[in-house]
């Protein structure tokens, strides 16, 4: 059977999507892009702010028209949306045949079958499993169950990169987020689980692997007693033809000496932190139950920027909080002034539902959410944009994403190629753009590229004059 898969939200649910079509394979289904040809769909769904949630229902509603015309034989709704909305879903959407739970993902094939047998149809040419007879339209796990592991999975990321998850859910209960309702409390994934899973991404090809969880700096707290992810890198580092490793949601008051010493150490390890910091204002950091306070924050950061001097930190950033006032609003922009963040990302808050947050008095208007949210990123292009210009004359490794099409000029001198540096993860930050390349180069092959100008966010540059490895990519 052709399956449309649709992936919604964050790299977290790529992950589990990926999960699920590696189940589904094995099964012996295919998959698809197209709408009109597919045969059934599976929509993994995040709702994590208002528009993530908006466009997880439109997309359902979509694919439901499908179900109703009788052209697909089958509709499940998985992911955060799913959990959180299981009963609203199935009255509101009635094509919508089965759903599982965040802690469900590994009964897809079921599912599945299930529908399938529920029609009348034959499930597939493999053995019907004992419960596909199940007539059951909600498949919901216990929260606190064991994350999957080291699993078979069919790559969406285009090779060269991919996510490893080494957590599921939260303990922080900040009050904006209801990732613990819907996720439930941190479980990390044994270590080796975390090694196996990474040398098959790695025997796909994959070169740079991205550590994420709803807080990697927790990782192995509840398996082993403490915090593991200096022990997981090191393990990672020892994986033979893994060039990248790449650490992404790290709470600042949980950054340690021993991780920092592992970033500066392990060469495999890219000196960028993704820290997620929400607000520079101690009166917002409160009432969004964030264990942490600005200036906590800036003896963290200096002294991560001490000890590797080339370090690359991205933030993010929520404006407009309920109960912020102009003041805190302008603390957060002196923050962001003062600390330079190389990446910033800032988002309108989204008021929701069951949030302690969410029932706060004094939420602000859209309009003046938006507005902060505009002051903050003009503040940060800024900084950005400065950034890159003092890049100008370094020298590089960069790892190639692909080739823009071939200019037709007579003056052309090469190819322009698109490739990433360790300061740049993939969807969420720049490119770096070689220009008058004279020989092929491959999606996944690194190079040293010297920075000659920049455009914004995004870094121009020239291949620098040594070609020892143009023979071992070319014919």
């Amino acid at each position: 059977m052709k399956i449309l898969f649709v992936s919604l939200g964050c790299d977290k649910n790529r992950v589990d999507s990926e999960v699920m079509l590696g189940m589904l394979s094995q099964r012996g289904h295919e998959f698809t892009d197209d709408e009109e040809i597919a045969e059934a769909a599976v929509v993994n769904t995040c709702c994590f702010i208002g528009d993530a949630k908006e466009e997880s229902i439109n997309t359902i509603i979509e694919l439901g028209e499908y179900r109703k015309s009788g052209k697909y034989k089958a509709l499940i709704v998985t992911g955060c949306l799913a959990e959180r909305y299981r009963e609203e879903v199935l009255k509101e959407i009635p094509e919508v045949d089965r759903i599982l739970g965040t802690a469900s993902m590994e009964h897809i094939v079921d599912a599945l079958d299930g529908v399938l047998a529920e029609n009348g149809q034959e499930p597939s040419d493999v053995e019907t499993s004992e419960n596909t007879s199940s007539m059951r339209r909600i498949y919901l796990d216990s929260l606190e169950k064991k994350p999957i592991g080291n699993q078979k999975r069919v790559q969406t990321t285009g090779g060269q990169y991919n996510y490893l998850k080494i957590a599921e859910g939260c303990n922080k209960n900040c009050t904006y987020c209801v990732i613990p309702k819907v996720r439930g409390k941190y479980r990390s994934v044994p270590m080796e689980e975390l090694i196996e899973g990474a040398k098959a991404l790695v025997n796909q090809g994959v070169t740079e692997i991205i550590l994420v969880a709803q807080e990697t700096t927790l990782y192995g707290v509840d398996l082993y007693g403490k915090k593991m992810l200096p022990e997981l890198l090191h393990k990672l580092c020892e994986i033979e033809d893994l060039k990248w490793i790449r650490i992404m949601y790290c709470y600042p008051e949980e950054i340690t000496d021993e991780l920092i010493q592992t970033i500066k150490n392990e060469p495999k390890v890219c000196n960028y932190l993704d820290i997620p910091l929400q607000s520079g204002s101690d009166h917002i950091l409160k009432l969004m139950g964030r264990a942490t306070t600005r200036a906590a924050i800036a003896e963290r950061i200096s002294y991560i920027r001490s000890q590797i001097p080339d370090i690359c930190l991205r933030t993010t950033l929520i404006a407009g909080f309920p109960g912020e006032t102009e003041a805190d609003h302008e603390e957060s922009l002196s923050f962001i002034k003062e600390m330079k963040f190389d990446r910033l990302g800032c988002f309108a808050y989204s008021q929701e539902e069951e949030t302690v947050a969410g029932e706060m008095a004094d939420q602000l208007s859209q309009e003046v959410k938006e507005s902060r949210r505009d002051d903050i990123m003009e503040a940060q292009q800024e900084i950005a944009f400065n950034a890159a210009k003092d890049r100008i004359g370094q020298v590089v490794s960069a790892v190639i994403e692909g080739r823009i099409a071939d200019d037709d000029d007579d003056e052309y001198d090469g190819s322009t190629y698109v490739a990433r540096t360790y300061m740049d993860a993939p969807d969420v930050d720049g490119y770096l753009f070689i220009m008058n390349v004279p020989y092929d180069l491959m999606s996944g092959q690194f190079v040293d590229v010297l920075i000659t100008g920049s455009n914004d966010y995004d870094l121009i540059g020239e291949l620098t004059e040594g070609k020892e490895d143009e023979n071992e990519f070319t014919e």
